[in-house]
């Protein structure tokens, strides 16, 4: 790994300020661990359909990936790693906090935050508290609540999120707002040592990362997915809340998803309230997109993916990704030093 380093990363014991988004279905336990291996945090993810028992499995899924390295040693089992919760998730499953902080994670990241109380807790087991914001005003409600890190996240960004202001724009705005009380990193559209050197430059302490790893052999992402991710490119993708309205799933309407275009998108974009509604006709596409979905079946069900999903071309180690982040970053922020 090329040294590319801010003081955030360095506390962490990380060799690049690099943090991978905690993706639902796509972030197990394998996946953190060959973050974490490759010098940058790695977090597993639980998303709106998380639970206690699946954030387990990812856990042990994590320590397995650990004792198979072929250096299994107490480097390799001290490896830092985090977990990625859904807020609301733990309401309806209340012991998957209580799972998260009992693997000790180093940070324990709360995504669309109603409330604060769980910070506390998190500090308690001496994790960091993340969480993301899509406005200046939000990124102080979350640094008055001790905070640890608040991930500027900017409409470019795959999956769900609130598109309000574009990366750049809102990092800006952010560190304005509460420049020093917390640490800020950048996401949305960091997909290149090119974008990593620009959020670097414009003061992010590091950026958090998720569809440039996507394709990576050891992502959870389904295998019907990864030609969907190589094939698109950034101007394919659209926010839409279609495919949770098929799922009913309870994602708030502020919170659409950036998806890689299909005809599913394009039927259904702009069509979600209809597609909420009832008749026999709507209550078997929506069986039949819910089977789908389960069965990973990406011919009917969108992908998610960020605005730098063009940059992706290959199925590569998350390792070989990020020594390459780190590398090109440090030959342009170089040049001006």
């Amino acid at each position: 790994m090329t040294g590319l380093a801010t003081p955030w990363s360095t506390t962490l014991g990380l060799g690049v300020p690099i943090v991978a988004a905690p993706m639902g279905g796509v972030a197990g336990g394998r996946f953190a661990h060959a973050v974490s291996r490759a010098g940058a945090l790695g977090l597993i993810g639980m998303g709106s359909a998380g639970s206690a028992a699946k954030l387990s499995a990812q856990l042990v899924e994590f320590e397995s990936a650990s004792r198979t390295e072929a250096d299994a040693s107490a480097e390799a089992s001290a490896l830092p790693f985090g977990i990625g919760l859904v807020h609301w998730g733990l309401d309806r499953d209340p012991e998957l906090l209580d799972t998260a902080l009992a693997a000790h994670p180093r940070l324990v990241s709360i995504g669309f935050a109603e409330d604060f109380a769980w910070v506390d807790r998190v500090h308690a087991v001496g994790a960091l508290a993340a969480t993301q914001v899509y406005t200046p005003a939000e990124a102080v409600q979350a640094a008055d609540a001790s905070v640890d890190v608040v991930v500027a996240r900017g409409s470019e960004g795959g999956g769900h999120g609130d598109p309000r202001m574009g990366t750049l724009s809102l990092l800006d705005a952010v560190l304005d707002a509460i420049g020093g009380r917390a640490t800020v990193l950048a996401a949305g559209g960091v997909s290149s040592g090119r974008s990593l050197a620009a959020v670097l430059a414009a003061g992010a302490d590091g950026a958090w990362v998720g569809t440039a790893l996507m394709a990576s052999p050891e992502a959870l992402t389904p295998d019907s997915a990864r030609p969907v991710l190589l094939a698109a490119t950034g101007d394919d993708t659209v926010n839409t809340s279609a495919a949770d309205a098929a799922l009913g799933l309870p994602w708030p309407e502020r919170f659409p998803e950036r998806v890689v275009r299909n005809a599913f998108v394009e039927e259904w974009a702009d069509r979600v309230d209809e597609l909420r509604g009832s008749g026999d006709e709507l209550d078997g596409f929506r069986a039949e997109f819910t089977a789908a979905n389960s069965a990973g079946d990406h011919r009917l069900v969108p992908v998610d993916a960020g605005e730098g999903v063009g940059l992706l071309r290959a199925v590569r180690p998350v390792g070989e990704i990020l020594d390459e982040f780190a590398r090109d970053a440090s030959a342009l922020l170089g040049r001006w030093r």
